[in-house]
């Protein structure tokens, strides 16, 4: 008669798991893409969808071995637990011994090992992709940090300005630096500090990178690839601890369509008949006149507050 009733309590206990686990599915009101991406932020870039990949397929194979191991665990102390009526155990009652028993040592080796050499594998390949340089990128962007800001210098042919010096732009403390870079087009940025160490940071990139200053003298990389998916703005920090006011060390990402950047470039190595100076980025992008995308400002941050007052508690 024990036998029947244990096995009404395993079916109960299964309808009753599989309703949780339908209530949590439905309840989020998530898509599809959303929950397999585990909580992983969206991205604008191929190699942060690389990462994103690697990410959902790791999380399933963790939830994999996860439920192989729950549904062992939850058998054994739902059918193996010692009767509420059966005399003391003796001895000779125990259950059998498993400690020398090499097959079960050897897979229990075995199968982690191959788990781990699994996810070694793909995870460096995932690696060697996202940090896979071009020999020849479309679009090249000098990034150089300072306390506690940044400047950008496009080193392309076509952005050069009829004095020959490079169009650039940098940050003030009252004005966000915006860097505007074309959609699906492969950019290499260029990172180099003229002070301490800072780190440039896109999150939507999902990826930073240390701006160390003279880089080449102690043999490091500090440059890396990518390309954007669409058009938009996405804010820029700095992720490495710089001094004072790293807090505020932040920039602009413009996307914009390769026709649009291209506008914007030229704009940008013609001089500005009322200032009689090269037209400066939000100059530029007021001239272009498309819209939101052309705003001449920052919209994902904004400049600190220099002045001392309006951070004094008030009367």
């Amino acid at each position: 008669m024990g036998k029947p009733a244990r096995t009404h309590r395993g079916k109960r206990v299964g309808r009753v798991a599989a309703l949780a686990a339908l209530v949590a599915l439905t309840a989020t009101g998530c898509s599809g893409d959303e929950i397999l991406r585990f909580g992983w932020p969206v991205g604008v870039t191929p190699q942060a969808d690389e990462m994103r990949n690697l990410w959902t397929w790791t999380v399933i194979a963790a939830l994999a071995v996860g439920v192989i191991v729950w549904a062992l665990i939850f058998w054994t102390a739902t059918f193996h637990r010692k009767k509420k009526n059966s005399a003391v155990e003796g001895p000779e009652d125990l259950p059998r011994q498993f400690q020398y028993n090499i097959p079960l040592e050897i897979f229990t080796v075995v199968v982690p090992t191959i788990m781990v050499c699994v996810l070694f594998f793909f995870t460096a390949t995932t690696e060697s992709d996202v940090l896979d340089k071009k020999p020849n990128p479309d679009v090249v962007v000098d990034v150089i940090g300072f306390q506690w800001n940044w400047e950008f210098k496009y080193d392309d042919a076509n952005a050069k300005r009829p004095d020959g010096t490079q169009v650039s732009t940098v940050g003030s403390s009252g004005e966000i630096p915006l860097l505007v870079l074309p959609t699906n087009k492969t950019i290499e940025y260029r990172l180099r500090s003229t002070d301490v160490i800072h780190s440039f940071w896109v999150p939507e990139f999902h990826f930073k990178r240390d701006v160390f200053p003279d880089p080449e003298k102690n043999n490091q990389d500090s440059s890396f690839q990518n390309s954007i998916d669409r058009e938009g703005s996405f804010v820029g920090r700095c992720a490495e601890l710089c001094g004072t006011y790293h807090s505020v060390m932040n920039f602009e990402v413009r996307a914009l369509s390769p026709d649009k950047y291209d506008q914007y470039i030229k704009l940008r190595t013609e001089t500005n008949p009322k200032t009689g100076l090269p037209n400066t980025a939000s100059e530029a992008l007021t001239a272009m006149n498309c819209g939101e995308l052309c705003t001449p400002h920052a919209v994902t941050t904004q400049p600190f507050n220099t002045d001392r007052t309006a951070r004094t508690a008030s009367n």
